[in-house]
């Protein structure tokens, strides 16, 4: 399975990483590589728990892009 993750960095330098695709998950770490070894596990709790739930997995997301907007 393949995800998309988007990853910011919060006001106190920490690495936050969520997945559009499952709301509510979320994980983060002190470095990138930390914050993407964190989603790896995060995600697969995730889809462990919703296949215990009998819920479906839901499909990547399909676009993802950038909007600029004038001041």
């Amino acid at each position: 399975m393949r995800f998309t993750v988007v990853m910011e960095k919060d006001e106190d330098g920490i690495y936050v990483v969520t997945v559009p695709a499952l709301p509510g998950c979320i994980s983060d770490g002190c470095t990138v590589e930390e914050a993407m070894s964190n989603i790896r596990e995060a995600i697969r709790g995730f889809i462990d728990d919703m296949n215990a739930d009998g819920e479906t997995i839901p499909h990547d997301i399909d676009i993802i892009g950038n909007i600029e907007l004038n001041a």
